[in-house]
């Protein structure tokens, strides 16, 4: 039988695969047979997803590009070639998801009561509540800062939302022009809710607020207008697992120097004139492809707000709760269970709590010697390390393998790491 040989064609081109696999995330946002609130949490997640897409597989691109190495890849393309086909079609992607906005789901949203007003739209008790939050919450953590040959352009961090303002200053008669940059506080909500009324969620957009205010920020000056935008940076931690010697120090370095990575995106607000955010592009070493014109909200992530908390059932899907798995509702002692038969968990359309509750009869059972147990994502849930420390306490062996690169888990992980090492596992 002949050798098949494989072609260019054969071969799918993994970057462009990957973002098919987020059109269809954004395909649920899209779809008006799916919720409301599910549309919405389906939007967030493509932005999240893309967030994580340019951090790393655009970062690595751009690095291949940089490098002076040219190839192939299996598919045919070159670094280049992947880079410009990536771009067009993210570039595709990010129009639809500001359209489905815009054109969908924000009315939708304000049809079943839930809006976003624009400050200066406020009246009475609103306005003063506005007011108040910005004086007492947001200005004393406001900095901002000034672009000119003594102040250089600040070092932003990766995906914080940032104001660039554009100033008119009068010294003495003499009119100039300057730029100045204001960071939205990460500690504030993006979106912060109007008192309710007639059963009606109103929000006020945290960056609108601040756009708002800049007069207060910038007093003495004529503020000519301002625009949003966000950076993305390289993201990957760059570590040779054999060259170093403690490998969670050196993931804990990397995790500091992933905030400053080399910008690899720039979202500007669709408004911003092409002055300003070719600035922005120099600033960074970025180029026109790197460009993306966003509509409202810059960073749709922070939208999953809206989808928080137990109010509008009739906007979500029903709840899901995973049954216990069959073989294990009637027996109380898992080692019993299993002594019968294996058993095949199926997560999650059965409950992870028996996982958890194997663990915990583990680290009280006096017959058990030790627990071995690898560790990739444990996320917020302190269970599963609450049980193996106890373990310890008992005096049985145990021992963990934490994976420590546990892409943008890294720091939960080293944190549950450390915990788990004074805890004696």
């Amino acid at each position: 039988m002949a050798e098949t040989e494989f072609k260019p064609e054969h071969f799918i081109n993994r970057e462009l695969s990957w973002l098919e696999f987020n059109q269809r995330v954004l395909d649920e946002a899209l779809n008006p047979k799916t919720p409301l609130l599910e549309r919405v949490k389906f939007f967030c997640i493509t932005s999240s997803n893309l967030d994580e897409f340019f951090e790393v597989r655009v970062a690595g691109l751009k690095q291949q590009i940089e490098s002076e190495v040219v190839e192939r890849s299996v598919d045919g393309m070159t670094a280049t070639q992947c880079f410009r086909a990536v771009g067009k079609r993210a570039h595709q992607m990010v129009e639809q998801q500001f359209e489905c906005w815009r054109e969908k789901l924000a009315p939708a949203l304000a049809r079943n009561g839930i809006r976003f007003i624009d400050p200066e739209n406020l009246k009475g008790t609103n306005r003063d509540y506005i007011d108040r939050f910005y004086h007492e919450e947001v200005r004393p953590v406001l900095t901002p800062l000034g672009i000119d040959s003594a102040h250089p352009f600040p070092q932003l961090r990766n995906k914080s939302l940032n104001l660039i303002v554009q100033l008119e200053i009068d010294r003495d008669g003499n009119k100039t022009r300057q730029l100045a940059i204001v960071q939205v506080p990460r500690a504030l909500p993006r979106l912060v809710p109007l008192p309710r009324e007639d059963g009606r969620m109103d929000y006020v957009f945290l960056g609108k607020i601040i756009g708002h205010y800049l007069a207060d920020i910038f007093p003495g000056n004529t503020v000519l207008g301002f625009w949003m935008f966000r950076l993305t940076r390289n993201s990957e931690l760059y570590i040779d697992e054999e060259e170093v010697a403690n490998l969670l120090k050196a993931v804990e370095e990397e995790l500091h120097n992933r905030r400053k990575g080399a910008a690899v995106r720039l979202e500007v607000q669709e408004t911003c004139p092409p002055v300003i955010y070719r600035e922005l592009l120099t600033r960074h070493n970025l180029t026109e492809n790197d460009l993306y014109l966003v509509g409202w909200p810059i960073n749709p992530v922070r939208m999953m707000t809206l989808y928080e908390g137990d109010h509008s059932p009739e906007l979500r899907d029903p709840p899901f709760v995973a049954p216990v798995a069959r073989m294990l509702r009637t027996e109380i002692n898992l080692f019993d269970a299993i002594r019968q038969r294996d058993i095949l968990l199926h997560h999650p359309y059965e409950n992870f709590g028996s996982v958890v509750e194997f663990l915990a009869q583990a680290a009280e059972d006096p017959r058990v010697l030790a627990i071995k147990q690898t560790l990739y994502r444990t996320g917020g849930d302190q269970r599963i390390v609450g049980a193996l420390m106890h373990a310890v306490r008992n005096g049985k062996q145990v021992t963990v393998v934490v994976e420590l690169r546990a892409r943008f888990d890294e720091a939960n992980n080293i944190q549950w790491a450390r915990q788990l090492e004074e805890a004696g596992v």
